[in-house]
């Protein structure tokens, strides 16, 4: 077994660790103080933490800048006395009611300047609880009907957003975290190949990355390995949100690799081959507990799905890459077939 290339932080977000509520149905465990998601995440090994703009200030937009100030400082010093980090905050625009028919690319001017303003507060609150990066999950930027909004013009609007975030602050690093429907039934931006496309768009294409959620591109009938591939041929992937998903269902969140294991194997593998982590990057789980899970047991999700990535990365760094060779120069793709199945339950080939 070769030591890996790779280096691994692992993070989480606080809503990772919810109420079950879905839905179809109410809350079903209690809720956890934010305290105690720190303490949970230094526990479990984990080394940062994932935010949205209204985990760190609830209530965002009925706050003044020095009380949002104020909130920042208290999640930055509760996470400084965990010695965690903040990887990113992202604006929760899709709770938004001026949002309701997106946030860039609204129909109107004024709501869409709220997004915007939005969006610069949430870089602020980036930049308090230490971070540099902002990541945009472009939820409502798309249709539910087409004949709704103009494509193209779309893609400007987000685009000259993207511009603008980009000026408020020299060093702050955008990932684009795309998703082919829900909750609008058509986005704009819906796969990795339109996320890096975007960013050459802007005024600082070295500035826009973006963020591979493995649901996300199996919901697009795409394997997540291949989207990270290609963001990696770019340069691009600068964080991941590992999962898993039964087909092209609602956005399930399961822990990594329970419905495939050969796919969790192969996101792993890329990771590696590539020495993920060394400038920096990220391993994050967006994971959801089960609902049927107790308050007891409602993180081993988080547990879980972190060793089954490690388990994995032992896997992928015992590979026999000789045969693998052999068997590739000989085009006998069934056999090589054979050795990975062998490889993964444990069997010897």
């Amino acid at each position: 077994m070769a030591k890996p290339k790779g280096q691994y932080r692992f993070s989480f977000g606080p809503w990772n660790i919810d109420e079950g509520a879905d839905p179809f149905g109410p809350p079903v465990r209690e809720p956890i103080a934010m305290a105690k998601k720190f303490k949970v995440a230094k526990e479990l090994g984990y080394h940062g933490v994932q935010f949205h703009d209204d985990d760190v200030v609830p209530d965002i937009d009925t706050k003044s800048a020095t009380q949002i100030a104020k909130e920042a400082a208290k999640i930055k010093k509760m996470l400084d006395g965990e010695g965690l980090v903040a990887e990113f905050v992202a604006p929760r625009l899709w709770f938004a009611p001026e949002t309701i028919d997106g946030g860039y690319t609204n129909n109107s001017a004024k709501l869409r300047e709220y997004a915007i303003e939005r969006t610069k507060t949430a870089i602020d609150i980036m930049n308090m609880v230490g971070s540099t990066s902002l990541v945009l999950w472009l939820a409502r930027e798309g249709t539910y009907i087409r004949e709704s909004k103009v494509g193209r013009k779309q893609v400007l609007q987000i685009r000259d957003a993207l511009n603008v975030f980009l000026g408020h602050d020299p060093k702050v690093r955008i990932l684009i975290e795309p998703k082919p429907n829900e909750p609008v039934d058509s986005a704009i931006i819906s796969t990795i190949g339109h996320a890096v496309g975007i960013g050459y768009l802007t005024s600082d294409p070295a500035r826009v990355g973006c963020l591979v959620e493995s649901a996300h591109s199996i919901l697009a009938g795409l394997d997540p390995s291949d989207d990270m591939s290609y963001a990696l041929a770019h340069d691009k992937l600068w964080s991941v949100h590992l999962n898993d998903q039964g087909n092209m269902k609602f956005d399930q969140d399961k822990s990594f690799g329970s419905y495939n294991l050969r796919r969790a194997f192969n996101q792993v593998r890329v990771l590696e081959e590539y020495a993920y982590g060394r400038n920096g990057e990220w391993v994050g789980f967006d994971v959801k507990a089960m609902r049927t899970q107790k308050l007891a047991v409602g993180t081993k999700h988080l547990a879980n799905s972190k060793a089954t990535f490690l388990n994995l990365l032992d896997k992928v760094t015992s590979i026999d890459t000789k045969l693998e060779a052999e068997l590739i120069k000989a085009r006998d793709y069934e056999e090589l077939d054979r050795y990975f199945l062998c490889l993964l339950m444990g069997k010897k080939y």
